[in-house]
């Protein structure tokens, strides 16, 4: 049985830094991609970022240069480092496996597989 536990989320100020991980089991993370999405109150999910097992990464717009997707294979985990925290990136940030060993298209925009139970990221003063 697949889970994907995420932990780290919280309350932080703009100009922050926080750091997500999500531990998984059952057989998704040896090989495939594994990535982040988040979504805030009246907002769709969005991707913030995706990581192929071999390293190379995807991220969305609005958080390059700001946030970093690694993984650590030995562990079967995988981490967001968020810097520099703006109000705008709160949001319920899920761990995503989709078991493929590619992300494609409609990965990046829909996401699909296994979830997260989410994890809050709240940036205010």
């Amino acid at each position: 049985q697949v889970q994907l536990v995420e932990s780290g989320g919280g309350l932080v100020q703009p100009g922050g830094s926080l750091r997500l991980s999500c531990a998984a089991s059952g057989n998704i993370f040896s090989g495939n991609v594994m990535g982040w999405f988040r979504q805030a109150p009246g907002k769709q999910r969005e991707l913030v970022a995706a990581i192929t097992s071999a390293g190379s990464t995807n991220y969305a717009d609005s958080v390059k240069a700001r946030f970093t997707i690694s993984r650590d294979n030995a562990k079967n985990t995988v981490y967001l480092q968020m810097n520099s925290l703006k109000p705008e990136d709160t949001a319920v940030y899920y761990c995503n496996a989709p078991g493929k060993t590619y992300y494609s298209g409609s990965y990046l925009k829909y996401g699909y597989g296994y979830w997260g139970q989410g994890t809050q990221v709240t940036v205010s003063s």
